[in-house]
């Protein structure tokens, strides 16, 4: 008796430590329509995981106390079972295509780069960010403790083009469950779409030196025409990215 009063305690177990939260399963909804196509795969491969790994507990569950021993007699002996044999190997295979074919449609949709009406040409380098605008000059930039911000207009199509002035870097946000390697000598090239106003953290993801950990930046998505506005005010006289790189190494993080 005691032992079947434990058995909900170690069903609900893991689920209360793990912290699920549902229906989110600890992901972000996404901030970017890009990111809520990724929020939305993310939910169905754990529902799915769910359900197959569910169905496999009370499998081996039935097993455990269907066929525990009894007696010291050897029990009867069954070979071969066609329909559960072909049961068991082709639904698998349904599942994974399916995941397959999601998977497939989600990140072309991820990657797709339609035209947009705004291009921003990101450098990553040791350790800070740049964040050009080719239509009208705007440079922001900043390194380790001053953190730059890149300035996004709501329900417009933004393209990016991401690349490094050095090493590997990655450039990752949250919030919009969206991470790409800024790589010397190669351009990414990706779109976001974000859909409401507001700041949005983002940092450096690959191990890229010293003041890895200070390379951090943020996205401020606004409206349309607060980033008219924005775009075409004058950002003065900012130093190159050789320049900050030069006073990082001479000064440290800040200078």
């Amino acid at each position: 008796m005691r032992a079947r009063r434990l058995v909900p305690l170690a069903i609900l177990a893991p689920i209360v430590l793990a912290g699920c939260q549902l229906p989110s399963f600890g992901a972000y909804k996404g901030a970017t329509s890009q990111g809520q196509d990724a929020y939305k795969l993310w939910q169905g491969f754990f529902i799915a995981g769910i359900v197959v790994g569910g169905f496999v507990f009370l499998l081996i569950v039935w097993a455990v106390f269907r066929y525990r021993r009894r007696h010291d007699a050897v029990p009867r002996q069954t070979q071969y079972r066609p329909v559960i044999e072909i049961l068991y190997t082709v639904i698998p295979i349904f599942i994974v295509a399916g995941l397959f074919v999601f998977t497939v449609i989600t990140e072309n949709e991820v990657d797709a780069v339609p035209k947009s009406q705004v291009t921003i040409d990101v450098t990553a380098f040791q350790w800070g960010w740049q964040f050009y605008y080719p239509a009208t000059g705007k440079v922001v930039i900043g390194q380790t403790l001053e953190q730059p911000q890149m300035v996004l207009p709501v329900n417009r199509a933004v393209t990016i083009h991401l690349e490094s002035a050095d090493v590997v870097h990655g450039f990752y946000v949250p919030e919009f469950n969206f991470s790409r390697y800024a790589q010397p000598g190669v351009v990414n090239t990706f779109n976001f779409n974000v859909l409401h106003t507001g700041v949005y953290r983002g940092q450096c993801t690959q191990l890229c030196g010293l003041y890895h950990s200070l390379m951090l930046f943020s996205v401020r998505a606004v409206t349309p025409a607060q980033f008219d506005v924005w775009v075409h005010q004058t950002s003065g006289n900012r130093p190159t990215i050789g320049q900050l790189k030069q006073q990082i190494r001479a000064n440290g993080p800040g200078a």
